[in-house]
């Protein structure tokens, strides 16, 4: 199978307008979206747009209207002209447990056989709105890229900065970086790493104790930090605009 599960820890430190450090256990899913059907038929626990212990549902991403994810992805690479020959689709994100999620950032990598070629970064924010970056990918092992900031996420930051992404190719390790910047310096740099595991029955079981109620608990921290950043004097910062999906193709600055 090329599906997995990374074991591994996120790390946020901000640097201001505020100093704040947290760090966090959490597990999430590499799942190559022509083998979901396959994981949902093997593991009991584990279920494909129905309810379980852990599932994944089409709706958590893309349009987030319960259609293909792959054609999703395959539509917007023809809407933005880029001609790559993407034959698998992989995404890095955390699962439904009971029935509840929120991804602050989910990956989409797109390959030509086994050479990534695209690369989709989903962000969510708390109130339900979406936007996603899309990059090219040259053929270093090493992923850099940057992009101006188009998306409220945190109350606490400003629009004005931009999003250094470094990523290198999933494999037996993952590690995923942002440095967030602004015209002089750094604002926030957030890191995810994990190690590789099966995607087994074993495995979700372990999971399940090793990481309890991880969905809900990474909303909930989110909302703490939040608080504590207040107390230590952050700025709150109104959105100027709702939205609901929106993408962007980015090329680096």
């Amino acid at each position: 199978m090329n599906s997995c599960i990374y074991n591994g820890v996120v790390t946020h430190k901000r640097f201001k307008p505020v100093k704040h450090f947290l760090k966090y256990k959490t597990f999430s899913f590499f799942i190559d979206l022509d083998e979901v059907e396959k994981l949902d038929k093997n593991n009991i626990i584990f279920s494909f747009n129905r309810f379980n212990i852990f599932s994944f549902y089409n709706r958590d991403h893309g349009d987030r209207d319960g259609k293909s994810l792959k054609s999703w992805v395959m539509d917007n690479l023809i809407k933005f002209k880029i001609s790559e020959n993407i034959n698998k689709i992989k995404l890095l994100c955390y699962p439904r447990i009971f029935g509840y999620v929120f991804n602050p950032l989910s990956i989409f990598y797109c390959y030509q056989d086994e050479k990534l070629k695209v690369i989709f970064y989903e962000v969510k924010n708390t109130f339900n709105e979406q936007h996603t970056y899309i990059f090219k990918v040259n053929d270093s092992n090493i992923v850099t890229q940057k992009c101006k900031k188009k998306f409220y996420v945190s109350p606490f930051m400003n629009m004005d900065t931009y999003y250094n992404f470094r990523l290198l190719k999933p494999d037996d390790k993952l590690s995923v970086s942002i440095e967030q910047t602004d015209k002089k310096d750094t604002i926030l740099n957030a890191v995810q790493t994990g190690e590789r595991k099966d995607f087994n029955f074993k495995q979700l079981v372990v999971n399940f104790f090793k990481y309890p109620l991880m969905t809900i608990k990474i909303i909930s921290a989110i909302h703490f930090e939040a608080l504590l950043l207040w107390k230590k004097g952050a700025i709150y910062r109104k959105r100027d605009k709702k939205i609901k999906n929106n993408l962007s193709y980015e090329k680096n600055l």
